[in-house]
């Protein structure tokens, strides 16, 4: 197992505003410290000087040094295959994550934050700042505030820990609540009781059994406990204080279960399911051809006026995480999709990881091969087909109808008895077609989520 222990200096506090000052970056195996890197980096902006204050780093020291692009490589490289560890670890990824993001890569590393384990592995400790456990634990910080001081005393720290710990098993991960915990009301936690811990949909009434929310997940109960802990903002409170009843309707799917969801609300059109009556999916890939004959791509809100989209998403967050993925396994160009705008080469360019469209050393004609290939994966490979998926109970099994294209609906069979297509698709129950079944329907095929499809 390998650890990259990072710790950094920014301009402020906040990675949607605020930029990367300092970085440093100590890999360890485990059992040691095999690899350090450290260094400098202009943020292109005026450091503030109560930060100047904090950190003894000034404009002048960071007039030189390399911008953030010019050591991303070096810090891809370096935390590849590794854990990311930091004390709070969620401020430094955080930072890290949001300067990748500017540069249009998806910056994704599995993370462990020390804070967390020094609580769980040496507890009854009045601080657990980075300054007060190091001073209570003897680790001397050579550096306080400086990117290398602090994560080399972090680097201290892990070892402690790890020592205690023997590996990192159950504490690397975050600890699971207990279903109960947070609900206060006796009253929330007999509803709660009965509910099952498996896959469907579930719904929220009031006392004149007025229906207002319909949900899904995988785990009823534990999610439904989620809405009744005494946590969330203005509308999670106006739900929970009005909840009186709640059902649900077992799936056994995680497909059907979001079908049946995105039905349910349109239909019942619930009082808190508002942002889902109409369309979920407001967010498209749009793709036309640039001057030099090379396919481009955009991401943007779906009007009339830029036509039908080739996909939909829910939002921008999740139409950009999906397109990074897909971008790198067609090894597309950042440029010509609209994720770096820059004169020059795109930042996948320097890494390997574009063949050159940016700067016209790929041919359009085989850029676009790769382009056609990104564009009919969103397409069904079939337009008259089941999909089956896992049932309700071990011998049954759901079936998704697809006819020219067309949602026709959903339904269940005991594969004991019935096993002919005819007959699974005689299961189905018809339901509206609309542009958000087509695209859940899509992102599972695009991700094998179903068991079978039967092509008719």
């Amino acid at each position: 197992m390998r650890y990259a222990i990072i710790d950094i200096e920014t301009t402020g506090g906040s990675p949607l505003a605020e930029k990367i000052t300092e970085i440093a970056i100590f890999v360890h195996d485990g059992e040691k410290i095999v690899d350090e890197y450290s260094t400098l980096i202009n943020p292109e902006r005026r450091i503030p000087p109560f930060i100047t204050s904090l950190t003894g780093i000034t404009n002048e020291m960071v007039a030189d040094a390399p911008k953030f692009f010019e050591v991303a490589k070096e810090i891809v490289l370096r935390t590849e295959d590794a854990i990311f560890v930091g004390h709070n670890v969620n401020f430094d990824y955080g930072f890290v994550k949001a300067e990748f993001k500017a540069l249009g890569f998806d910056y994704q590393r599995k993370t462990l934050d020390t804070v967390r384990l020094s609580r769980k592995l040496i507890p009854g400790h009045a601080s657990y700042s980075l300054g007060k456990i190091c001073q209570d634990l003897g680790i001397r910080i050579e550096g306080r505030h400086r990117a290398a001081g602090d994560a080399l005393a972090t680097v201290k720290l892990f070892e402690m820990l790890l020592q205690k710990n023997g590996e990192f098993t159950e504490a690397a991960e975050p600890e699971k609540y207990k279903v109960l915990k947070g609900i206060d009301s006796s009253f929330h936690r007999q509803l709660l009781e009965p509910l099952p811990e498996t896959v469907g949909v579930y719904y929220f009434f009031d006392q004149n059994r007025q229906l207002i929310y319909v949900g899904k997940s995988i785990k009823i109960k534990q999610r439904v406990a989620q809405h009744l802990r005494n946590v969330g903002g203005k509308k999670a409170l106006e739900i929970r204080e009005r909840i009186t009843e709640i059902n649900y309707e077992l799936t056994g799917s995680e497909l059907v279960a979001l079908l049946l969801e995105s039905d349910e609300i349109k239909k019942h059109k619930p009082i808190y399911n508002r942002s889902q009556r109409h369309s979920l999916f407001n967010y498209g890939l749009f793709t036309q051809y640039d001057t030099q004959g090379y396919i481009i791509f955009s991401l943007d809100r779906i009007t009339p006026k830029l036509g039908l989209p080739i996909a939909t998403f829910v939002n921008m967050a999740e139409a950009k995480n999906h397109f990074f993925n897909l971008i790198e396994k067609y090894q597309l160009c950042q440029k010509l999709c609209g994720l770096y705008h820059t004169e020059g080469a795109c930042f996948h360019h320097g890494v390997g990881m574009c063949l050159g469209a940016c700067t016209g050393a790929e041919p359009s004609q085989s850029y676009n091969q790769r382009a056609m290939q990104l564009i009919n994966s969103f397409e069904y490979s079939t337009p008259d087909f089941l999909l089956i998926d896992k049932g309700r109970t071990p011998t049954e099994k759901a079936v998704i109808h697809i006819k020219n294209g067309k949602y026709l609906g959903f339904g269940f069979a005991d594969v004991n008895f019935v096993t002919q297509p005819e007959q699974l698709a005689d299961s189905v129950k018809r339901m509206a077609d609309n542009r958000d079944v087509q695209q859940i329907i899509r992102n599972y095929i695009r991700q094998g989520k179903y068991e079978r499809l039967i092509q008719l």
